[in-house]
């Protein structure tokens, strides 16, 4: 990770960082409506840290709802994810109400506070789930990250959460220090469509694409066929019998 700067509140409606507050385009109106809401959640500092680049100032991520970044709260790192002004939505509720439902059954970062145009979130340490690979040779670890994400999916189906963009997540999961897999990025989740986390996830992870192929490198080649049917069952009969039997043909 790129090493930044801690810009304290007072500093935030200079530019260019008022063009991150409000991306991509200033205003002056919005910019000390989201300031007052950066009060409001107490954040007193902001750190500029990250693998990503807007206006050559590092940051940890962007996507088309949102900006996010490393802030302090109460002395507290955190994640803060920042609404981007030409988002597809007029606030963060929705997002916010997904992640504290992911977060009832032990699922993603947990959500700290959030406002109109904020989240707040626990801050993950780690690497993203294709470095991590990479750069782990041990096959007991992998299985064991792999069945954790398994489980996660399963819970998210148990209670009616479909992520929606599980099965491309290269960017979705992230691994930390102790080897727990967090799920990030609720920002499409929904509960008003049939939840498809188990079925995602394993054709991301055992089917077809690149984290695919490196699993198999790592773990030995599976037996897709196997995975396809039971994943097929499960489908249609949501089953924690079914489930064990998705972890067994994917030997996790």
């Amino acid at each position: 990770m790129k090493m930044g700067q801690k810009i304290s509140f007072d500093n935030l409606a200079e530019e260019p960082y008022a063009s991150i507050i409000c991306y991509p385009k200033p205003n002056n109106v919005e910019l000390r409506k989201r300031l007052k809401e950066l009060q409001r959640l107490k954040v007193r500092l902001i750190e500029f840290s990250g693998d990503k680049e807007v206006f050559n100032i590092s940051i940890l991520g962007k996507g088309c709802v949102g900006i996010v970044t490393i802030a302090y709260v109460n002395g507290e790192k955190v994640a803060l994810k920042i609404r981007r002004v030409d988002a597809d939505r007029a606030k963060m509720e929705m997002e916010a109400e997904m992640l504290k439902k992911a977060n009832s059954v032990g699922v993603g970062p947990k959500l700290l506070d959030f406002s109109k145009n904020f989240l707040l979130m626990q801050y993950v340490e780690g690497d993203l789930l294709p470095l991590w690979l990479e750069k782990t040779p041990e096959t007991t670890r992998i299985k064991t990250v792999l069945h954790r994400i398994l489980e996660q999916c399963w819970r998210l189906d148990k209670v009616g959460l479909d992520h929606g963009e599980l099965s491309h997540a290269p960017k979705h999961v992230i691994i930390d220090c102790k080897d727990n897999p967090f799920i990030l990025d609720f920002e499409t989740a929904s509960i008003n469509r049939r939840p498809s986390n188990v079925t995602s996830i394993c054709q991301f992870l055992f089917i077809s694409g690149q984290v695919a192929e490196k699993v198999n490198e790592k773990l030995g080649l599976k037996d897709k066929k196997m995975i396809i049917e039971s994943l097929r069952t499960y489908k249609a009969f949501r089953t924690r019998e079914n489930f064990e039997k998705v972890l067994q043909a994917c030997n996790v």
